[in-house]
C-alpha cells in the first residue's frame, strides 16, 4: 500500500501555486488524478487553461472574479466564506470518495489567516486525510499544527519582487 503524504508550499515568494502546478503536470503525466481547489481566487489564471487539457486533471470550479478579501464588505466577506467551506468540503467528498490520487488546496493557508476558511474543519480533514492520498497545502504562514502533520515543508522566500516598486501582477507570469 503506497501511503500519500503531505506538501507544504509557503513563505512570501512567489512561486507556491506554481510548484503544486508543476506536481499537478507530473501526477497526471504518471496516469494520476488530480484534483485542484483554490481559494481567495477566481478561474482567470492561465495555469487552468493547460491544466484542464491534461487527462485526469479536474477542478472544484472558481467564481468569475474574486475581490481581495480587504476590499469585501460584510456580505461579500460571508459568501467568500460559504464557497471556502463548500469548496473543501466538494474535496475533501470528492478524496475520500477516491475521485483524486492527488489534491491541491491552493491558499488554503491565505484562506485561514483571512478568516474565510474554518481552521478546524481543514485540520480534521488533513489530520484524517484518506491514508494513499497526496495532499498539497499552499500560501503565507500555515500554522504550526499543520507544518506538524506535513512531510515536506517548502519555503518559497521574496528576495526581490517588481511589486515592491509598483509593478502590477502581469497576466501570464503572476497569474
Amino acid at each position: 500500500m503506497e501511503k500519500g503524504l503531505i506538501h507544504i508550499y509557503c513563505g512570501d515568494g512567489k512561486g507556491k501555486t506554481t510548484a503544486a502546478v508543476g506536481l499537478c503536470v507530473r501526477a497526471c503525466g504518471c496516469g494520476k488524478k488530480v484534483l485542484l481547489a483554490q481559494f481567495l481566487k477566481d478561474d482567470s489564471s492561465g495555469e487552468l487553461v493547460s491544466l484542464g487539457l491534461l487527462p485526469g486533471f479536474s477542478r472544484i470550479p472558481a467564481p468569475k472574479r474574486v475581490k481581495f478579501t480587504f476590499q469585501m464588505n460584510e456580505e461579500e466577506r460571508r459568501e467568500s466564506a460559504k464557497r471556502c467551506a463548500q469548496m473543501l468540503q466538494d474535496a475533501r467528498r470528492a478524496a475520500e470518495a477516491g475521485a483524486c490520487d492527488l489534491l491541491v488546496l491552493d491558499e488554503c493557508f491565505g484562506a485561514l489567516s483571512t478568516g474565510m476558511l474554518n481552521m478546524e474543519a481543514l485540520l480534521d480533514f488533513v489530520e484524517h486525510k484518506p491514508p494513499k492520498l497526496e495532499l498539497i497545502l499552499t500560501g503565507r504562514n500555515p500554522p504550526e499544527e499543520f507544518m506538524a502533520l506535513a512531510d515536506y515543508v517548502s519555503e518559497v522566500r521574496k528576495v526581490k519582487h517588481p511589486y515592491d516598486v509598483g509593478t502590477p501582477a502581469r497576466r501570464g507570469i503572476e497569474y
